[in-house]
């Protein structure tokens, strides 16, 4: 912070401490012409007559010690320009302080679940549970609170995963991210009648109702210019997130409309990393917790 930028707090602050003491002293000695102490006042709110009575001692001395207090606050703590205070405290501080003394607390028990496979940590409760609190602070903003997820924002309940479900790969997505691009293809194929045929051909490989006259007509384009990523049969690439277009699961809708639009403008998608928020031990439990979601307890010395 600047001197100048210094000096004006520090001039506003000693302002407006001076200016509630001087504010307390007029209210305190100031007559009232023509009016007698303890007689109402010309006004009237709503039939209630004030009358003029000094402050009440209790509320006085309660002002001028809420002054007293902000002027021993300010000599400890910081408030005025750049002066630190006497007792050096900053918020970042203690926040730092805060994270050693949780990470002293509960790193342990962090080390301990990280040294155990995610598949065998479905079995402890408590491991899951914490991952659904990492889950809930970290993710559900897009996910859910339930992880099931929304239009655009995957759903984590199921069985469909764009780039893989096994706990390496999970981890994976959570640490370094994801970044979906499903380029624009209107002029590719042709313009907004090869679209509408396309969307048709992809209508038809989750055997929804579908023009089979223009799904047939759109194959060749699909297998030149689609297939690449999704595959021939169209059940998707997780190497580059490609969805499976054969399960009627949808991600950014499955209207036909919403076909013609994804195939027509394209879309770019992110999930952004994690890696740099989260200490590798606590998205190993957060992984936990997501795996959870669509697998179930291994039995006790059995294989899944």
């Amino acid at each position: 912070m600047s001197t100048g930028w210094s000096l004006y707090i520090d001039a506003l602050v000693v302002l407006c401490l001076a200016g509630c003491a001087w504010l307390l002293w007029v209210n305190r000695t100031a007559p009232i012409d023509k009016v007698g102490k303890g007689e109402p006042l010309e006004a009237d709110h709503d039939g209630i007559r004030e009358l003029n009575n000094p402050l009440p001692a209790w509320w006085t001395w309660l002002f001028v010690l809420t002054i007293v207090y902000a002027v021993i606050y300010l000599a400890f703590y910081p408030g005025m320009g750049s002066y630190a205070g006497l007792l050096g405290w900053t918020s970042q501080g203690q926040h730092e302080a805060e994270v050693q003394a949780a990470n002293a607390r509960y790193g342990p028990i962090f080390a301990s679940y990280a040294a155990q496979p995610i598949p065998a940590l479905l079995n402890e409760h408590r491991a899951v549970e914490i991952g659904s609190r990492l889950f809930l602070n970290h993710c559900a903003t897009c996910h859910g609170s339930d992880a099931r997820g929304s239009k655009g924002y995957p759903n984590l309940t199921d069985d469909d995963w764009l780039y893989g479900g096994a706990p390496e790969t999970i981890v994976t997505t959570i640490t370094n991210g994801r970044m979906g691009n499903m380029p624009p293809m209107g002029v590719a194929v042709g313009g907004d009648a090869q679209v509408k045929a396309l969307a048709q051909y992809v209508l038809s490989l989750s055997g929804r109702d579908h023009d089979d006259a223009l799904a047939k007509q759109a194959a060749g384009t699909f297998a030149t210019l689609c297939a690449v990523c999704h595959t021939k049969e169209g059940t998707g690439n997780p190497v580059v997130g490609a969805p499976n277009l054969t399960d009627d699961i949808w991600l950014h809708g499955g209207r036909v409309a919403d076909i013609e639009a994804q195939i027509h403008t394209g879309r770019i998608s992110q999930m952004p990393a994690h890696g740099n928020l989260l200490s590798k031990e606590k998205i190993h439990l957060l992984a936990t917790y997501v795996y959870s979601l669509s697998n179930e307890p291994q039995a006790a010395g059995g294989n899944r």
